[in-house]
């Protein structure tokens, strides 16, 4: 399938740019956020665009606390996670101009297990149950009110662990190989919240760029690729089930193997 390519809104960037967990957003002369392969709004199809990040959280941390594991069941243990936060307030509004959809409950942490759909957490703890002799990788990160994820190390965290056959927690090592985290979009969208919708997405171990890895976002059989860790809008989906898959890539385009490298999602859009 061939790929859609850059149109008139959108700047082409250093081709050296890279983007990196601790400052994700590339700028250029005007401090305003480009992208290479994303395609601009410009005749009324699906349109891909990045966005500058509305708010910035300087020290803004995410520590897990705890993770504990009880029998559920024959077959089954409830883990629960607590976590610290701080120099981030959960609950809070956050300030922007994106008009897109927001939590009315302010900003939060999203729990990402096995990368399912993420739950919003607005207190640090949470319990989920699962199988036992089963092993599981966590991706937590805080959240701005409207679901951008900030894109920081301090900010996440992401385990590997296993739940033995007795209900014991062990921390197994990891891979340290690029993963990719689908956030958003995600579930269903009415009114006018179904004119802009955020992409986002968590990127681990490893940075995009314009000569290395990217994110292939395959929209409804439409390919973006798209080489920068920013948020993004998703402008024009048509009303009913939306299909959107995130894959990671290397820089000649191929698909990258590993665990968390690829995640699809559907999602629906309803007039009210």
């Amino acid at each position: 399938m061939k790929m859609t390519s850059l149109k008139t809104a959108l700047a082409f960037v250093a081709a050296s740019a890279t983007l990196v967990a601790c400052n994700p957003t590339t700028n250029n002369a005007d401090d305003e956020t480009q992208d290479t392969t994303a395609l601009a709004d410009s005749v009324g199809g699906i349109g891909v665009n990045p966005l500058p990040h509305s708010k910035e959280f300087p020290g803004a941390s995410l520590e897990i606390a705890s993770i504990t594991a009880e029998k559920a069941g024959a077959d089954s243990a409830k883990i629960t996670v607590k976590y610290s936060v701080s120099n981030f307030e959960l609950t809070a509004q956050t300030e922007h101009d994106h008009h897109m959809a927001n939590s009315h409950d302010g900003q939060h942490i999203h729990f990402i297990l096995d990368n399912e759909p993420y739950v919003a957490l607005y207190k640090p703890e949470h319990s989920v149950t699962v199988p036992l002799n089963s092993e599981h990788y966590l991706m937590s990160f805080l959240s701005r009110s409207y679901h951008e994820s900030i894109k920081t190390t301090d900010a996440s965290k992401l385990v590997k662990f296993k739940v033995t056959a007795d209900a014991k927690i062990e921390e197994l090592p990891d891979s340290g190989e690029l993963a990719l985290f689908y956030s958003r979009p995600k579930g269903e969208y009415k009114g006018e919240d179904t004119k802009t919708l955020l992409l986002d997405f968590f990127v681990s171990n490893g940075s995009l760029g314009a000569n290395g890895h990217k994110v292939k976002a395959d929209i409804n059989g439409q390919e973006f690729l798209l080489d920068q860790w920013v948020p993004y809008e998703i402008l024009n989906l048509p009303m009913g089930e939306n299909t959107i898959q995130l894959t990671l890539v290397d820089k000649d385009g191929n698909a990258v193997t590993g665990d968390n490298v690829s995640v699809e999602r559907k999602i629906t859009l309803a007039a009210e």
